[in-house]
Order: C-alpha cells, then sequence, then structure tokens
C-alpha cells in the first residue's frame, strides 16, 4: 500500500511544482500534444496511487488496486487534460466587438439628443453593454434603434427603426 501512496503522493507534489512554476515547464510535453499536461500526469499519477491505495485496503487484492487506479488515472488524466487544453485555448469568441454591432438593434436608455451624445444599450454575446451614441435627429428614451457606424470603441452612431 504504501508504494501506491507514494506514487499519489508524486502526483499531488506534481501538481503543486506545475500550479508554482507551470509557465516555466509548459513546453515539457509538447511532444505529446496538448491533452498530456502537467495537471493531466499530476493527475493521472495521483488518481492511481491514492485509487490504488483505496482499492488494495478494501480488497487485499493488488491485480484489482492496479486495475481500479490504471482506470481512475486515465479518467482522471484525460479530464485534467481535456480542461487544461481548454483553458489555454479556449477563445475568446463571446467578447463582444464593436464593429461586430452594426446593423443590429438597440434601445435607447438616455435620450439623444441632435447636436451631443445619448446611450444605447444592446444584448451582444449573451453581455449587456452600454454604448455612447449619437444620430442626426432627437430620439427619446425607451426608442428602438439600429447601429449604422461605429464613431470609437465606446461610441456608436445610430437610427431610428421605421
Amino acid at each position: 500500500m504504501i508504494v501506491f501512496l507514494i506514487i499519489g503522493g508524486v502526483g499531488v507534489a506534481l501538481l503543486l511544482l506545475f500550479l508554482v512554476v507551470g509557465d516555466l515547464l509548459d513546453g515539457l510535453f509538447d511532444f505529446a500534444g496538448d491533452l498530456l499536461s502537467g495537471a493531466a500526469l499530476a493527475g493521472l499519477l495521483g488518481a492511481f496511487g491514492f485509487v490504488g491505495a483505496l482499492i488494495l485496503g478494501l480488497s487485499d487484492s493488488l491485480g484489482w488496486s492496479i486495475g481500479g487506479g490504471l482506470v481512475a488515472g486515465l479518467l482522471i488524466g484525460l479530464g485534467a487534460g481535456w480542461l487544461s487544453h481548454r483553458l489555454r485555448h479556449g477563445g475568446d469568441h463571446s467578447t463582444v466587438r464593436t464593429p461586430a454591432l452594426v446593423g443590429r438593434q438597440a434601445v435607447v436608455i438616455n435620450p439623444i439628443p441632435t447636436d451631443g451624445y445619448g446611450e444605447v444599450r444592446i444584448v451582444a454575446a449573451g453581455q449587456i453593454t452600454k454604448l455612447n451614441a449619437r444620430s442626426v435627429e432627437p430620439i427619446e428614451a425607451g426608442a428602438s434603434v439600429y447601429i449604422t457606424a461605429v464613431l470609437s470603441a465606446t461610441s456608436v452612431s445610430v437610427s431610428r427603426l421605421n
């Protein structure tokens, strides 16, 4: 049983090592693809060791403890590898980009005067975004408008919906 506990302890120590100096060791497993990361290796060793020790303590069968430890280690290792891959390579596709708002509908929340700025609210990518808005005509609060142009990162030009 002590061997299983040592293997589990090595897994936990590797996890701590990768958490502390992970950026320095980031390219260590590049030869194996993205799914074999430090977190995946640490999860595999930790789960193999601790689940193997648990099964050995409950059943006194070395075969069952090795088999159960391998299954648990592979599942946890693959899960940790997949999660670390998603965290590293997950895009910012839900980030709102102002130029992508042209042609979309918005609601005026602060009246837009003829020669000044008001404010509009738009829901884009599941996020409520408030932007300064300008128009060629005055538009009252609560009116529906559509965005005709982007003036800056925080302001747009709008027209009333017909």
